[in-house]
């Protein structure tokens, strides 16, 4: 019987992918596919994603609405990912990520180097089958893979973005090394003890809790076998009951489709009662870098270095973001853009300003590092 209903479910969002960007969405990237998607089923995307956050605000909120994020957090993330893919993908490239900045350093080099890092801290190797929880479109995996020549299957519950994975690593000559493929992470259909290593880059905080998705990675993991995570965390400053703290984490929440944020003790706490050895934690995001890792969302010209640099500026920064959400805005209007298109764009902007503000204030880390161990 369940088995039926996640054939019927499958089914279902593969329909829906099709409706929504066409049969043909490989050939259309950024901006262009977000242009060309259905009026009707973003409509239907947009309506089943605000839903949960529609005439709701964190002094409103009851725990009956926090509930019903977190046991329907598949459907969220799965709507949130509808509505966003395109944009991430014009606006930030392939990974979706934070990472740190060396001064005169490129985005795209830092970007690289922060999945590198990664892969070096877990000792990634030639060979190793690798799964990667939350694989986006498919650009840390790629990156990883040349770099490290390891075979990776990565993991994610929404079937555009397994189609753009499965599509890049064949226009890049990497498919007999790359598997994208559809499922839950906190129901894995993978074998007990199947991989070599597994990562997350700032994916597992879409769980409704670390506890079931770390318990998942473990269990798929070989005895041995390493598993790195930049997980997002609250950080020991933030205070739940402080409104201003409150709103911040809420803002987050709500333009980056999160059911629930969590504190890093409750993470390595996670870690610890599945049965992971933590051998090393550290929060890249405090190191006091001269440029910061949210340097790119600020709009501050003295982050702008280089030609690479003033593009990304161009997309992301504050001024770049006002000029996309009102230009989106106008195509909506006029019947370019599908409806609600603009709603989204405004969405991502409030996280874009929380994400700031958590992070001057010391609230909020996007690259908490864990890398911990499955015992012999």
């Amino acid at each position: 019987m369940s088995f039926t209903l996640e054939q019927e479910n499958r089914e279902r969002d593969l329909a829906f992918k099709d409706a929504l960007h066409g049969k043909n969405h490989t050939a259309k990237h950024g901006f262009t596919a977000l242009l060309n998607k259905d009026k009707n089923a973003q409509d239907a995307a947009v309506t089943e994603y605000f839903k949960y956050w529609d005439n709701k605000r964190p002094e409103n909120e009851t725990e009956v609405d926090k509930k019903e994020r977190l046991d329907e957090y598949a459907t969220l993330t799965k709507h949130y990912y509808n509505l966003v893919t395109d944009f991430y993908e014009y606006g930030w490239g392939s990974s979706f990520h934070f990472s740190r900045f060396y001064k005169g350093e490129s985005f795209q080099r830092s970007i690289a180097r922060h999945e590198h890092y990664l892969a070096l801290k877990m000792g990634l190797s030639a060979g190793m089958k690798v799964l990667d929880v939350g694989c986006g479109v498919g650009g840390p995996a790629r990156e990883i893979c040349r770099f490290t020549d390891c075979n990776i299957t990565g993991l994610n519950n929404n079937d555009y973005q397994v189609d753009r994975a499965n599509h890049y690593a064949a226009v890049n000559g990497l498919a007999d090394k790359l598997n994208f493929v559809k499922g839950d992470f906190m129901q894995m259909q993978f074998d007990e003890a199947s991989f070599d290593a597994v990562y997350a880059i700032e994916a597992t905080v879409h769980a409704p809790s670390f506890e079931g998705v770390y318990g998942q990675i473990y269990r798929v993991l070989k005895p041995g076998g390493t598993f790195g995570v930049y997980e997002w965390v609250m950080t020991d400053a933030y205070d739940e009951t402080n409104p201003q703290h409150r709103e911040i984490c809420y803002g987050i929440e709500i333009g980056d489709g999160i059911a629930k944020m969590y504190k890093a003790d409750v993470a390595e706490a996670a870690l610890r009662k599945v049965g992971f050895e933590i051998v090393h934690s550290d929060d890249l995001a405090d190191k006091n870098d001269e440029v910061p890792w949210y340097a790119p969302l600020t709009g501050e010209w003295k982050y702008v270095r280089s030609l690479g640099d003033l593009l990304t500026f161009c997309r992301v920064s504050w001024l770049g973001r006002q000029v996309t959400m009102k230009g989106v805005g106008l195509l909506e209007k006029v019947g370019i853009a599908p409806k609600g298109s603009q709603k989204v764009s405004i969405a991502l902007e409030e996280a874009a300003i929380n994400l700031v503000l958590g992070a001057k204030l010391g609230l909020f880390t996007p690259m908490m590092l864990y890398v911990a161990k499955k015992p012999l």
